[in-house]
């Protein structure tokens, strides 16, 4: 584990495989931490002949904390969101993608792969408008354009993911479950002994529901990017399940559509998150448009 000053803030980090292969920024979703990406995950793109770098966000895991800020009120926030108003939140996405941009000056890494997944994935999308010198390719996983004519996602599933969890450890594992298994993948067995594994490793390392609050916010805030994305020159492949709840594959399609000759790669099955079997296929197509690059 190493931490860099970078964009005025700390950001924790760790980096896998050679320095003289390409690099790929992974960058994790709404409340997640660098763990998201697991390592068995990034070995794999290690083999692949790359150098991974994941990181813990802005307000998640052992990055810089913003209490400070107090919590949003997230219904607010998306009554204002709708209705077009300006939105004041503790920072923006295009905040976060400079803390991204931080970190690879203080790495010395002039260009890199940048993929991420969910919120993870928007941030990737601001950061290649906001940084384009510094992005050889784009992968926007399970992501949006924050296009609002997108299918929207279900009040019920809204209401289980915007839940506030409990803060015993044990009654926060259980919560986590029950909700991974709401929306995991419908075309793949749920991995219990994996999703656990990973709420106690998270719960442990950093429990910090309100920073997820305070990303949230950042994501709501940040509205429809397309203007921005439909202008793009960079390669750039689009991952999604489809049957994603949070982001209907709708949004995929629309994300593949906006940015000029992207190239859409949908997973039969998938949801809201990577199951094991989806990872062969996601590396796989990483790694190509990475290669196809370096030849």
């Amino acid at each position: 584990m190493a931490h860099v000053k970078a964009n005025g803030i700390q950001i924790e980090y760790e980096i896998y495989g050679k320095k003289t292969n390409p690099t790929i920024v992974l960058i994790a979703g709404n409340g997640a931490q660098l763990n998201f990406w697991e390592q068995d995950f990034c070995e794999m793109l290690v083999k692949d002949n790359l150098q991974v770098i994941r990181f813990d966000n802005r307000d998640a895991g052992l990055s810089t904390k913003f209490d400070a800020a107090g919590i949003p009120d997230m219904k607010r926030i998306y009554q204002a969101a709708q209705e077009g108003k300006p939105i004041k939140t503790a920072y923006t996405l295009e905040d976060m993608a400079d803390d991204l941009a931080g970190l690879l000056d203080a790495l010395e890494i002039k260009k890199a792969h940048i993929c991420g997944a969910s919120m993870g994935g928007t941030i990737a999308q601001v950061f290649a408008y906001r940084h384009p010198s510094r992005i050889c390719s784009l992968i926007s996983i399970m992501s949006s354009t924050g296009n609002p004519n997108n299918p929207q996602i279900s009040p019920e599933i809204l209401a289980i993911v915007t839940a506030t969890p409990p803060t015993g450890r044990d009654a926060y594992i259980d919560y986590t479950l029950r909700m991974w298994k709401n929306i995991w993948s419908k075309g793949f067995p749920f991995e219990e002994e994996r999703a656990r594994r990973y709420c106690e490793e998270s719960y442990d390392r950093s429990y910090y529901p309100q920073g997820a609050v305070r990303q949230n916010a950042a994501l709501v805030a940040n509205g429809d990017r397309r203007q921005h994305l439909s202008l793009l020159t960079i390669p750039t492949l689009v991952i999604h399940g489809t049957k994603d709840e949070l982001f209907p594959v709708e949004a995929g399609k629309d994300t593949a559509r906006t940015i000029p000759n992207a190239k859409l790669l949908l997973i039969d099955g998938m949801g809201h998150d990577m199951p094991k079997g989806t990872w062969k296929c996601i590396v796989e197509a990483i790694a190509s448009q990475v290669n196809d690059m370096s030849h």
